[in-house]
C-alpha cells in the first residue's frame, strides 16, 4: 500500500509546448508497472485549453469544478460542468479547457501504452476555440 499524502507532490506548470494559457498540473497517481494508470489534476483559468491530441488506449475526465468545453475532431464543442463525466475513445482527436470566461479543473484519468498515455497534436486555434457552443437539451 502507498498513500500519497495531500501537497506532497509538487505542482506543475502545463507546457506551452501543449497547452494554450495558464495550466496548473498536480500529479494525483503514478503507479510503477505493471499498472498503467495516470491520473491528473488539471486546472485551467478562463481561456486555457490543451492542444489537439489522442490517447492510445483513451481518456476519462471528472470535472471537480467550474465551467469548460470539449471537443472531438468533426463534431461541435460541447460544454462540461462540475460533476460531470467524459470518456474519450482510444486514439479520439480531441481538445478540452475552460471557458473564455470561467475557470475550470477535472481529474485527468487514461492508461500508458509503450510508456505513454498521449500523443499530443497541433494547438487550437483561437477560431477553433471560439466556434460555436453545441448545446445539449
Amino acid at each position: 500500500m502507498e498513500i500519497k499524502r495531500s501537497g506532497s507532490q509538487p505542482s506543475g506548470k502545463g507546457p506551452a509546448q501543449y497547452f494554450t494559457g495558464t495550466v496548473r498540473i498536480d500529479p494525483l497517481n503514478n503507479p510503477p508497472e505493471p499498472s498503467r494508470v495516470a491520473m491528473a489534476l488539471v486546472t485551467f483559468e478562463p481561456g486555457a485549453r490543451t492542444a489537439w491530441h489522442t490517447h492510445p488506449l483513451g481518456q476519462t475526465l471528472i470535472v471537480t469544478t467550474g465551467y469548460g468545453w470539449v471537443q472531438r475532431e468533426g463534431d461541435e464543442k460541447q460544454e462540461i460542468r462540475s460533476g460531470d463525466v467524459v470518456y474519450f475513445f482510444p486514439n479520439e482527436k480531441h481538445w478540452h479547457g475552460a471557458s473564455a470566461t470561467t475557470a475550470m479543473s477535472h481529474i485527468a484519468i487514461q492508461e500508458k501504452q509503450n510508456g505513454s498515455p498521449v500523443d499530443w497534436m497541433e494547438h487550437v486555434s483561437d477560431e477553433q476555440y471560439s466556434s460555436v457552443l453545441k448545446k445539449e437539451i
